[in-house]
């Protein structure tokens, strides 16, 4: 089974760190949620997310409690409409330092996964959990009746948006070849040398997650066992914990065999280290990080493409475009990809243009005889 990330890991710690500090109706539902396999991260950043509402709820005196754990859920229960409202403007209006001296304010997509968050707490309170007596602690439900705010582009917007970011087919095999051969071009000697030691490691990376569709921490966790190098598949631990077996491109395969021929030899990793991809520190074999895959992909992007770069997440974007460019289904596509609805596959629909262009140009045509 792929292990976990090390993000994941230190999402976990997080987890049992935060709740020390959360009112025990919280603490319910974190454990009930993990048994229900919501991500470890997710439920982590929601815990980000309740510190910082806890927080406003005793700085504005609806609680008087002097610490968070001691807040009781009816504070909660009593919360109004105009309450939660100016909870959410106050965080869209707070500034937030980025960096030293420069401050930006919260993004959409930021105060949405706040609400998010609130309701999957405030849903579980008023409906699935329950006291001494088998009643729910209560069943006043403010936050639904608070709506998340609306993006201001549409979907095809967005994905055109996105679209722009992504390689299409040729451009994946021109991608890869230049890792393959050119990159080292560009490097010194002591640089093209650091470059060589790991180049079948970052090809077969870098294959890998255009050749599947994969995420990042999935490519991160995977394991020797993982990979069914008879049938072309790897088993992935996806969203929800929940265990997988994804198909790879012939292309992907032969890479990831190249660099597992030579992984041994390269990195000398103790024999109880079954991560597949490594990097070597102090002369030790470590897993790779979710971080210092992003940093290979930024790298060699940046390199292709004279300084434009690109992310592993742009990376899935390029498969599912190029999945759907060569006739595959939105189903097959949502399996692929390991989403959980047909709806956020539905996106990649407007990522794939070529039939609309062609149309077109057909209709542009027509017109001018």
């Amino acid at each position: 089974m792929p292990a976990p990330t090390r993000k994941t890991i230190l999402a976990e710690q997080h987890i049992e760190q935060a709740l020390q500090d959360m009112p025990f109706y919280v603490v319910e539902y974190v454990r009930a949620k993990k048994r229900a396999t919501y991500s470890v991260r997710t439920l982590s950043g929601y815990l980000h997310d309740y510190k910082r509402f806890f927080d406003w709820l005793r700085q504005e005196g609806f609680s008087d409690a002097e610490k968070t754990a001691d807040i009781p859920y009816t504070v909660l229960e009593s919360l109004k409409k105009k309450d939660m409202e100016l909870f959410f403007e106050r965080l869209m209006e707070e500034k937030i330092e980025k960096r030293e001296g420069i401050f930006i304010t919260r993004s959409i997509d930021s105060t949405t996964r706040f609400i998010q968050s609130l309701k999957s707490l405030f849903n579980y309170l008023t409906s699935e959990s329950e006291d001494d007596e088998g009643e729910c602690y209560f069943y006043r439900n403010v936050m639904a009746k608070i709506k998340s705010p609306k993006k201001s582009e549409s979907t095809a917007r967005r994905a055109k948006r996105i679209s722009a970011n992504t390689f299409n087919r040729s451009e994946m095999t021109d991608f890869l070849d230049f890792i393959r051969e050119d990159y080292i071009l560009t490097l010194n000697s002591r640089q093209a040398a650091r470059h060589e030691y790991n180049r079948l490691r970052d090809i077969a990376l870098i294959s890998l997650l255009l050749g599947s569709g994969m995420r990042v921490n999935e490519v991160a966790g995977l394991l020797i066992p993982d990979i069914d190098l008879i049938h072309g598949d790897v088993h992935a631990l996806r969203k929800g914990n929940k265990l997988d077996t994804v198909s790879i491109t012939d292309t992907a395969m032969k890479d990831l065999k190249n660099y597992l021929d030579e992984r041994e030899r390269l990195y000398r990793p103790d024999r109880k280290n079954q991560f597949v991809f490594l990097t070597k520190y102090r002369g030790k074999a470590n897993p790779i990080s979710v971080e210092s895959i992003e940093k290979l992909v930024k790298k060699y992007s940046e390199a292709f493409m004279d300084g434009k770069r690109l992310s592993p997440h742009k990376l899935r974007h390029s498969f599912a475009k190029g999945f759907l460019d060569e006739g595959g289904s939105l189903v097959a596509l949502r399996d692929q990809l390991g989403h959980h609805t047909i709806e956020t596959t539905s996106l990649y629909t407007n990522l794939s243009q070529e039939e609309q262009r062609v149309i077109l140009r057909k209709m542009d045509k027509n017109e001018n005889e």
